[in-house]
């Protein structure tokens, strides 16, 4: 697979001057600019480099904690299969980390509190010594 580092770096620069990011929630559900990463690191797709998010601890009014998403269902520990919008996805527990606000693109929609909630513990446990 070919990584377009240059391209993903041209709209990094693009996003880091974004002076009034989009407000976001707990709980929702974003295309995220993930962008091009190193070795088997998540990645986004597309012109935008995106991959849908699930902002799963709002830290500041500019960042947040995210959950990337896949369609693929894996069963193993650190895929947590949940239903959206219809559609059976996987969270990428493994690769929890902290975004910019910049980063988001377009709001998908909302995950429910109680599926959030299942969500939060799955990913408690995720990281528990074995």
């Amino acid at each position: 697979m070919h990584k377009d580092f240059e391209a993903w770096n041209q709209l990094k620069q693009r996003l880091d001057k974004i002076v009034k990011p989009p407000f976001f929630n707990e709980r929702e559900i974003w295309w995220c600019s993930i962008g091009v990463n190193v070795g088997h690191e998540v990645y986004g797709k597309g012109v935008l480099f995106t991959r849908p998010v699930l902002i799963i601890k709002k830290r500041s009014s500019s960042t947040f904690v995210g959950i990337p998403m896949s369609t693929k269902i894996k069963n193993r520990p650190d895929y947590y299969p949940i239903t959206f919008n219809g559609k059976d996805i996987s969270l990428m527990l493994g690769e929890v980390r902290n975004f910019d606000s910049r980063r988001l693109a377009d709001k998908m929609g909302k995950l429910g509190e109680t599926k959030c909630k299942d969500v939060r513990e799955a990913l408690y446990k995720n990281f528990q010594p074995r």
